[in-house]
């Protein structure tokens, strides 16, 4: 591993042979998202796709033990899509079962004050059910424009089909891509690395140079 010698290349490279773990925790990962947590949706795909892209090249990143089995990349794209259909289905249907209870809730109010249910309830009236899927690409009114397509009783089999349709379109393509064009983007990892080590270092000399000056003052004004 000539080129990728870092701790974040390391980091992935432990997972890329343990395919279980991998699939359990982007499961995981897609719940948490969905129910508006900062574990953003894209971050998990683009490390879903690292992980495949290193298994795919046991050459450079090579498995910890003999025969090792790595993670696959269709099973991978799978799984991605459906722990992202099915965490969407679960807000939905929190929004079905229980829309009195959210309605009345202060949690609700706080997650959806009144100019994000407005903006949600435009895209409902503009676009009537296919608002479900346009949520899918709105990050911000995700969580809460898949919990109002329950609340405003969008019947599942069109809140499945629109959303699964978006879903398809965006889950496995970001997830293909970047295990098509894994080596690019660790490169691209190594030069951000390198750029913000040097913002850093430049951070730490102007403090100690602040710091060395106001020292200096301070003996200045004793004397």
């Amino acid at each position: 591993m000539p080129m990728f010698d870092f701790n974040v290349i390391e980091f992935f490279q432990a997972y890329a042979y343990q395919p279980g773990f991998v699939y359990t925790f982007i499961i995981l990962f897609m719940t948490a998202s969905s129910f508006g947590l900062p574990i953003p949706e894209e971050m998990t795909l683009v490390s879903a796709g690292l992980v495949a892209y290193m298994a795919s090249n046991p050459k450079d990143f090579p498995p910890p033990y003999p025969g090792a089995e790595g993670v696959n990349l269709t099973v991978l794209c799978i799984i991605c899509f459906f722990a992202v259909l099915g965490s969407d289905l679960v807000i939905y249907m929190l929004g079905r079962l229980f829309e009195d209870r959210i309605k009345n809730s202060r949690l609700f109010k706080k997650l959806l004050p009144d100019e994000k249910f407005e903006k949600i309830d435009k895209l409902f009236q503009k676009y009537g059910y296919w608002a479900s899927g346009i949520f899918r690409f709105t990050p911000g009114v995700r969580f809460p424009g898949h919990l109002s397509c329950g609340i405003m009783r969008v019947p599942v089999w069109k809140f499945l089909a629109v959303d699964g349709t978006a879903a398809l379109i965006s889950v496995p393509t970001q997830v293909l891509l970047v295990a098509a064009y894994g080596e690019v983007i660790l490169g691209k990892i190594k030069e951000f690395k390198i750029i913000l080590g040097i913002i850093i270092l430049c951070i730490i000399i102007f403090l100690l140079i602040k710091k060395l000056i106001t020292r200096f003052k301070a003996k200045g004004s004793k004397v």
